[in-house]
């Protein structure tokens, strides 16, 4: 595998042509495509779908997929979560190679891939906590519109699961090596153990062991496309990962306990997210299946410049766009809410005429942000081995 890194912190305009051209022949597009576009799929989620209201002088976030018959269809699709610590699994096992070729040891993976994380994390939280002290110690709000900022560091959470998986890659990796898909197999019973321990037996606190254990389960899937199993696979078994996993998340909901939204939404007595459980297991299914399904056409696609340059581009700016896209959604709802475009009942005919709105509001607002922090974020690219 060719050794050459492409650096795509703080591109733009020529240097951003140069990148793309000099994308080396052995990466894999189709990782980074993925990345791309669930982290777009997520901000433009909570962008229109959320519901921020008072309750007894709290602020409640709920998602509108909970007040508008079947639109839980739509999160079957367009919940990506599993995805993102999908290829997460890809790009760490490969880290992990490398490093082995380089004779480097696991604390240099480990560093590595600390910085490219905490860095632009680090900014995030240090701004907003000089913000709060100050506004804080000046008394210049309301401690309830306080309590809410703690709304704006939701996408933390996703950071330290993700760090945590990181770590145990190199141990994972060699369990994946020697086992294959019996550590699959293992994590999936963990899974299952956990929620009927949850559910029938009534221990609602072991439900929360499997933030790890479902997210695990996705990252370990990814370690199957790194090492060539998934793209050498017929389609046949693809499709039949993908059919099974959907068969499950429609048994589970139809028949079981378990609603029928993939997010959560504030209305329903528990959700499948919080934590997460079989239906986000069978869900990970489902959407890895049908991501290796499309791989192909997809990865023809972005073999052309102009597909892949909004990639590489989109790609700069991952951790910025993901750290701070609920900020610009707060800042623009302060703004919005004050013209009038958030008093209209979810589902009415000026409620959808107004997503645009809310698509543009904090769009731009999250412009300015990246603006002021993508120079912080400087990911580097490492050419990956793409299999037929």
């Amino acid at each position: 595998m060719a050794e050459a890194t492409l650096r795509v912190g703080a591109t733009s305009g020529p240097r951003l042509d140069e990148l793309v051209a000099a994308t080396p022949s052995t990466r894999d597009r189709y990782v980074d495509f993925i990345r791309a576009l669930s982290i777009t799929v997520v901000v433009v989620g909570h962008w229109i779908g959320s519901i921020i209201g008072w309750e007894r002088g709290v602020v409640k976030v709920h998602n509108v997929v909970g007040l508008i018959p079947g639109l839980w269809s739509l999160t079957w699709v367009l919940q990506v979560l599993p995805l993102f610590f999908f290829v997460g699994g890809f790009s760490n096992f490969t880290s992990v190679v490398n490093t082995q070729r380089r004779g480097e040891s696991m604390s240099t993976f480990m560093r590595g891939r600390l910085v490219r994380l905490l860095k632009p994390t680090a900014i995030f939280v240090a701004i907003w906590l000089v913000v709060l002290v100050a506004v804080h110690a000046a008394g210049a709000i309301k401690p309830a519109y306080m309590r809410a900022t703690v709304l704006l560091f939701g996408p933390l959470w996703f950071l330290v699961v993700y760090i945590i998986l990181t770590a145990l890659t190199p141990v994972m990796r060699i369990l994946h090596l020697r086992f294959g898909i019996a550590v699959v197999a293992v994590i999936t019973l963990l899974v299952v153990g956990v929620d009927v321990l949850r559910i029938a037996l009534r221990v609602p606190e072991i439900g929360w062991a499997n933030f790890g254990f479902v997210w695990l389960l996705a990252h370990q899937l990814g370690f199957f496309y790194a090492d060539g199993t998934l793209t050498r696979a017929r389609r046949g078994v693809r499709l039949m990962i993908a059919l099974g996993g959907l068969a499950g998340v429609f048994l589970l909901t139809h028949f079981g306990s378990y609603p029928k939204s993939m997010v959560g939404t504030g209305y329903e007595p528990i959700s499948n997210m919080t934590p997460p459980n079989v239906c986000i297991l069978s869900l990970t299914f489902w959407l890895v299946g049908a991501s290796m399904l499309l791989r192909g056409p997809v990865s023809r696609w972005l073999a052309k410049p102009g597909p892949w340059k909004t990639v590489v581009a989109a790609n700069s700016m991952i951790m910025t766009v993901y750290l701070w896209h609920l900020t610009a959604y707060a800042a623009a709802y302060g703004l919005l809410s004050a013209a009038g475009f958030a008093g209209s009942p979810a589902g009415s005919g000026r409620w959808w005429l107004e997503r645009s709105v809310w698509l543009v509001g904090p769009g731009l607002a999250l412009a300015l942000f990246i603006f002021l922090f993508r120079r912080f974020e400087h990911p580097t690219l490492r050419p990956r081995a793409a299999t037929a």
